[in-house]
């Protein structure tokens, strides 16, 4: 890829050996045909998209695309994670297969988080595997979700339970598509970057709360630099650990709170970064509860939180027993181990870890985090 004359592109690379890929930050990525050269050869590419981001971006991206393959396709999905499912996972397949689209065809994810784990997901099920690109659309999953290969869809018992490890060629954050994210979509993405600071990078967090407010205006300079430092920190823990085995899963902090609320509520009442957002409040109160940080840290990490648009209290997930229907959720987490929830706690600022807790302990942060 060559830098366009518009702007300047930064590169993170996720280092996996013979499948490793380059993480492209720049604007007037989207459109710029240089953007797409070198990946695999084939006949066909299939954009999937959604019915909310395609009319804004796929008539640009099949024109980039038309430069290097002769048929250029498109599948629209309905948009929500509400249709992260079986149903809509099929319809990609089902164009692929009406357009005899061979082992070789290039699927191109044009979305957030949802498209491209689905798309994600479809690639490495198609005749049992079909390269494939990120072009994600949102912050949330610019910084997190389109990058490590992690595709999946959702279960009603549960958050990402079906799915597989597949990594993508390469994966495009065009800085311009943000400027059309609602308002709550990019409170949603600040989550997953704020979640990198407490967990590997203390500098991070204090530039963070330095620049919440350039990031809530959408100050490229500031965007730009939240995106590379993020995916640079996912790089390296992607690097180390693929498919979690260890360390990779102290990227879930927040997110076993948070996939309960999601699940809990309804798929799509809160988004993924909401339920992160306030996800995190809850698993640094584990944390303090256990010892391992003070109530100051709590404090800063939900002030921060609550200054970048996202909830800090937890909704009622049951008007009875609401600690049991929060453990209860919990405990189909795919982190859990034989029944018991491992929680991604913070082990001191800028340190995490995974550790089990007791449930009188857990019950205990719910009704203190919960309303």
């Amino acid at each position: 890829m060559q830098a366009n004359s518009s702007s300047t592109i930064q590169q993170v690379f996720i280092d996996l050996g013979d499948r490793s890929y380059p993480i492209a930050i720049g604007a007037g990525l989207l459109g710029d045909p240089d953007t797409y050269r070198d990946l695999p050869s084939a006949s066909s590419a299939l954009i999937v998209s959604n019915t909310t981001v395609a009319p804004l971006y796929a008539q640009a991206l099949r024109l980039a695309l038309s430069k290097h393959y002769q048929n250029v396709l498109q599948v629209t999905l309905p948009d929500g994670e509400a249709h992260k499912d079986w149903p809509t996972l099929q319809l990609i397949f089902d164009s692929l297969l009406s357009n005899g689209c061979d082992r070789k065809t290039v699927l191109v994810a044009l979305g957030g988080g949802v498209v491209g784990d689905m798309a994600g997901f479809a690639a490495a099920c198609y005749m049992r595997g079909v390269p494939f690109v990120q072009v994600p659309t949102t912050l949330l999953a610019q910084v997190d979700s389109s990058v490590g290969g992690k595709t999946a869809i959702n279960h009603p018992l549960g958050k990402n339970m079906v799915g597989a490890f597949y990594q993508p060629e390469r994966v495009i954050c065009d800085l311009d598509v943000l400027q059309t994210l609602p308002q709550r979509e990019l409170s949603a993405g600040l989550a997953e970057i704020i979640k990198y600071g407490p967990i590997a990078d203390m500098a991070f967090l204090d530039w963070i709360e330095a620049n919440i407010d350039a990031l809530l205006a959408r100050d490229p300079a500031a965007l730009a630099h939240a995106i590379q430092r993020s995916c640079e920190i996912k790089a390296a823990v992607v690097g180390e650990d693929e498919r979690e085995a260890g360390l990779r899963a102290i990227l879930n902090f927040g997110h076993t709170f948070g996939h309960a609320i999601e699940s809990g509520l309804g798929y799509g009442q809160w988004l993924h970064g909401e339920g992160v957002g306030c996800g995190m409040v809850m698993a640094a109160n584990l944390s303090q509860r256990m010892g391992l940080i003070d109530t100051a840290f709590v404090d800063r990490l939900r002030g921060l939180i609550q200054r970048a648009g996202l909830p800090v209290i937890g909704p009622k997930l049951s008007s009875g027993d609401n600690a049991g229907r929060y453990l209860e959720l919990m405990r189909v987490d795919k982190k859990s181990e034989a029944g018991e929830i491992r929680f991604v706690v913070i082990d001191g600022p800028g340190r995490a870890t995974v550790r089990t807790a007791p449930d009188g302990v857990v019950r205990e942060v719910i009704d203190a985090c919960c309303e």
